[in-house]
């Protein structure tokens, strides 16, 4: 076994038996590389990642090229969800070089970690060419490998960064329509989403357009937001017999996904679909949010309540096995009732996968026009669906399961956190509250000290390393996020007040005032070959975006300027790249539509402050935050205490006179 034997990600352990002489990140292999003058070879990637699994068996797993990686170069194997700061400088790098990037990602450096050249995922002979020349490259033209190196190392530090704006625009209503205007070009209008193949599930983006067309009253827009959350919800991208949703769709039609299961979508599509109910009362997105929390709490929990990362693509050594079926399995499982099952879930003969035969199950048609076709009631189609579905589910449990990935990350619990108060807030199941306090207080006890947070948690078994261990902006970010969360739907302040020790330490160790700023790493954490900032929104908002509206909220909160002005200034030195790149800034511009409409904050105060919070909830206000009880020490609920229930709305540092019911209340926001 390499040195690699001794980690706690699965991932790295994968790699545990390879010949290759696989290092992880640390001193010692950074050492190894300078005292031997050895380039680096660093190679990066996840545990549910497919053609990470492919490149492992056809080159990492092979004694020849591992002989060519052995002899010329020190081999480093980096767990992307782990470090995510060491992926984000040389996905950076690999990004300059070819425009393009993914995982597996290969980057070939100097002994001093500067990159000369990288890629994705190379053929075996490719490879083994590839790492030959570069050796070769390295001892006969050094000084044109440094040339490289110093140039792309300064791409790497400028790449992603924004200019200082000190002055305060005024932003509008124009804004936003001017701003919807590049989007438009990205929105698909048959198939919803955004472009063709591949399709990606971009929760982030959807929540945008779903509160723009809301505050823009804008028909167009919130046609295609629930288009796009029904041909999701319809497609093979969704588990339809064991809920929740895969990476991405191969296709355009979000009918073949790749099959993959990620923590960090699924906890995004929570909070999406129970928004979308207050929103647009579909019941569709109540059965979606239902099975995908169901999924998490059977499959992604574990004992201690914290969230596990993903599920992985393959089993068996193939993709996707444990999913697929033929129309033979199908009809020897439900015998009479086959007939329905697979007409509703369109599973044919021939099969609609590229494996012969099997198939990806998806729909198409609504329940109530299936029903008509078939000389049935709704709920006699859907008994029957339904009884096949656990029927299915049964023979699939027994099936080889996919790898596990049980790596628990702060970032991700933060987001899943986030999800299921969303679901308690539209839904109010106690058992989606129940979950959240769990995951809570797991987070409280094991990734949080003092103010610090811990990405990775370690069992008993593995806590030599102690508190040592990174953290980043993420990390803290979102679970800030979640905690504010937290608050809004239990009125427990103490998640405020530690919401606000994580702000308060990621603006003293984090936030570059020079610059107007986070960093995604620390002052007080291991150096890299740069210090870069994570500011586009990708399928998770960038850190310093959930930072932005973090600290609107808790200024708000606790009527701090401080909070605001950061947030503020955090606004000013995005908003300039809005109108051409809107897309890749979708959490942003929710924060920007947050300025445009202003917030509205909703203090409940008095005994039956609970009830009132549940009935204002079923009102879709998406600007606002919420705060009250039956007590409180924040800021806004000063003196607004006593034997009745009344509800105060603010904006602007303006307060109407108290409401007694709900529609007095709601007249104040909707005038």
């Amino acid at each position: 076994m390499n040195k690699l034997a001794n980690s706690t990600s699965p991932y790295l352990l994968q790699h545990a038996n390879n010949p290759v002489n696989w290092h992880p990140w640390g001193p010692e292999a950074l050492q190894k590389a300078k005292d031997e003058n050895k380039l680096i070879l660093v190679s990066i990637g996840y545990s549910a990642c497919h053609w990470c699994h492919v490149m492992e068996h056809e080159s990492f797993e092979d004694e020849a090229v591992a002989g060519v990686m052995n002899e010329y170069f020190v081999c480093i194997k980096v767990d992307r969800e782990e470090r995510p700061d060491v992926d984000q400088i040389y996905m950076s790098a690999i990004q300059l070089m070819s425009g393009r990037g993914g995982w597996p990602l290969n980057c070939i450096c100097l002994p001093d970690q500067r990159p000369i050249y990288g890629g994705t995922y190379f053929r075996k002979n490719d490879w083994a060419s590839l790492l030959l020349n570069l050796a070769d490259f390295y001892k006969t033209k050094p000084e044109e490998a440094e040339d490289y190196a110093v140039r792309l190392t300064e791409g790497i530090k400028q790449y992603e960064s924004v200019a200082l704006v000190k002055e305060q625009p005024a932003y509008t209503k124009a804004d936003m329509q001017t701003i919807l205007t590049t989007w438009r070009k990205y929105i698909d209008p048959v198939e919803g989403g955004f472009g063709g193949a591949p399709k990606f599930p971009m929760p982030n983006n959807s929540l945008f357009l779903m509160r723009y067309a809301h505050l823009m009253q804008d028909d167009e827009v919130a046609n295609n937001v629930k288009l796009t959350l029904q041909k999701m919800a319809f497609g093979g991208i969704y588990d339809h017999i064991g809920g929740g949703f895969a990476r991405y769709a191969v296709d355009g039609v979000w009918h073949v996904p790749h099959f993959e299961k990620m923590l960090y979508d699924n906890g995004q599509l929570i909070s999406l679909y129970a928004e979308a109910y207050t929103w647009n009362p579909d019941p569709l997105y109540k059965t979606i949010v239902d099975e995908i929390i169901t999924f998490v709490a059977s499959e992604l929990t574990s004992p201690e309540h914290g969230f596990y990362s993903a599920l992985d693509a393959d089993s068996e050594g193939k993709e996707g096995k444990f999913y697929i079926f033929t129309k033979a399995e199908i009809e020897e499982i439900l015998g009479d009732d086959a007939d329905v099952f697979n007409i509703y879930y369109h599973v044919t003969e021939d099969g609609n996968w590229e494996e012969e035969h099997s198939n990806v199950f998806y729909r198409r048609e609504e329940d109530a026009e299936l029903a008509k076709l078939l000389g049935l009631t709704v709920d006699e189609l859907l008994n029957s669906v339904n009884a096949s579905r656990q029927k299915v589910l049964d023979v699939r449990s027994k099936r080889v399961r996919p790898g596990l990935d049980n790596k628990i990350l702060a970032s991700w619990n933060g987001l899943m956190l986030k999800g299921l108060c969303e679901a308690y807030r539209t839904f109010n199941d106690p058992q989606y509250l129940e979950l959240s306090l769990k995951n809570a207080e797991f987070i409280l006890e094991n990734l949080i000290s003092g103010a610090k947070v811990r990405r990775v948690y370690k069992t008993a078994l593995s806590l030599g390393e102690g508190w040592g261990e990174a953290s980043f902006l993420d990390d803290y970010a979102n679970v800030i996020d979640a905690f504010i969360a937290l608050y809004e739907v239990t009125f427990n302040e103490d998640w405020l007040i530690q919401a606000q020790k994580l702000a308060d330490y990621t603006l003293a160790h984090y936030y570059n005032e020079e610059g107007g700023i986070f960093f995604y790493t620390a002052d007080n954490d291991e150096m890299l070959i740069a210090r870069k900032s994570e500011i586009m929104d990708g399928v998770i908002p960038s850190s310093n975006s959930v930072m932005a509206r973090n600290l609107k909220k808790l200024g708000l909160f606790f009527d701090n300027e401080g909070y605001l002005e950061v947030s503020a200034q955090l606004l000013r030195n995005i908003v300039p790249h809005l109108v051409k790149y809107g897309t890749a800034y979708s959490n942003w511009c929710i924060l920007l539509l947050d300025e445009v409409f202003g917030t509205y904050e909703v203090a409940i105060t008095g005994n039956d402050a609970e009830t009132m919070r549940i009935e204002m909830e079923q009102n879709y206000i998406p600007n606002k935050i919420m705060l009250g009880g039956k007590d409180g020490s924040l800021p806004l609920l000063a003196e607004r205490f006593n034997n009745q229930t009344r509800i105060f709305v603010c904006k602007d540092k303006t307060c109407g006179l108290p409401a007694y019911n709900i529609a007095d209340a709601l007249k104040q926001i909707n005038n």
